[in-house]
């Protein structure tokens, strides 16, 4: 069997998942800066098991299948969306892809959910973010996962995977095996840091709408300001009502789906959890999404 690596570049760490002949063999997370501040040490890694056949490599909002090597500069903008010397989000990602490609590695691209044509045209109307590439490998570990607890084939998986990352959260509407929906972080509910998607008069007001707005104004920021009575309280309350709305609003696209799946940073705190599944008892069982790496997140899975 082929030797394969998944890399999810998280606003937080970039974590790392090796696969050879169906054991796991690398396992690791970083911390995001630090690993794009020494890339020679980030490539040695991925070559410390063995030389790999396939690296899925970090694609921001996705492309078509593409080898990156293959990849023309007006594709590497559209996936990464970062403008000339923006400094906020994740910095560094574009340059991390030609880098890992320069190197020799057999880099690919992976698509974003707005890439899929299992989801229909009409929910893509007006919408750059319905899904991050790593959030949709954590799906395809969903169908993986649900599939062989169950005892079904990969068509046999209905569920709604719930990503509350570091940043942002997001969501992914699967039905019979097929991504058919999702809601992206930059245009879903309030994220743990991100503001999740803006009322377009708020972006009116703002006058400018850089990359590190999108990165602000989430559960952190407001626990921050110390101006702000209750807001702890109240910061968490949106938090987890606006997952929660979210899943019912997935609901609609995939009404077959019995079972809500956690991942990402924010799934294994015990409130988010536990309010989450007693908020969604009557509709669908709640459950982490435990994949099969120790260290790794689910998207690098």
């Amino acid at each position: 069997m082929p030797r394969v690596i998944g890399i999810d570049p998280g606003t937080v760490s970039i974590d790392v998942c090796g696969i050879d002949d169906g054991h796991t063999y690398l396992d690791r997370s970083w911390p995001s800066a630090e690993a794009l501040a020494d890339l020679d040490s980030f490539t040695a890694y991925l070559r410390s098991g063995g030389e790999p056949d396939l690296v899925a490599g970090p694609s921001g909002y996705g492309l078509p299948v593409r080898r990156a090597a293959e990849a023309t500069d007006l594709e590497l903008r559209l996936a990464f969306l970062a403008g000339p010397g923006e400094a906020g989000g994740i910095g560094g990602l574009r340059g991390l892809a030609r880098r890992l490609a320069a190197a020799g590695l057999p880099l690919i691209f992976t698509p974003g959910v707005i890439h899929l044509d299992s989801v229909p045209r009409h929910r893509k109307l007006n919408r750059v973010d319905l899904g991050t590439a790593d959030k949709l490998c954590a799906a395809v570990l969903g169908v993986f996962e649900q599939s062989r607890r169950r005892g079904h084939g990969p068509d046999g998986a209905s569920f709604v995977l719930v990503e509350l990352g570091g940043a942002f959260t997001a969501g992914i509407a699967v039905s019979n095996g097929r991504v058919v929906d999702g809601v992206g972080g930059s245009s879903g509910p309030i994220g743990w840091r991100a503001a999740g998607a803006l009322d377009a008069e708020v972006a009116f007001l703002a006058g400018e709408v850089t990359k590190a707005t999108l990165f602000g104004g989430g559960v952190l920021s407001i626990r921050a300001d110390a101006t702000v009575a209750g807001a702890d309280r109240m910061a968490m309350d949106a938090y987890l009502e606006g997952a929660i709305k979210m899943v019912h609003q997935l609901l609609v696209s995939a009404p077959a789906a019995n079972e809500v799946l956690l991942s990402g940073r924010l799934a294994a705190h015990p409130e988010v959890r536990g309010r989450i599944g007693d908020a969604l008892a009557r509709v669908a069982a709640v459950r982490p999404l435990s994949g099969f790496a120790t260290i790794a997140k689910q998207g690098a899975q």
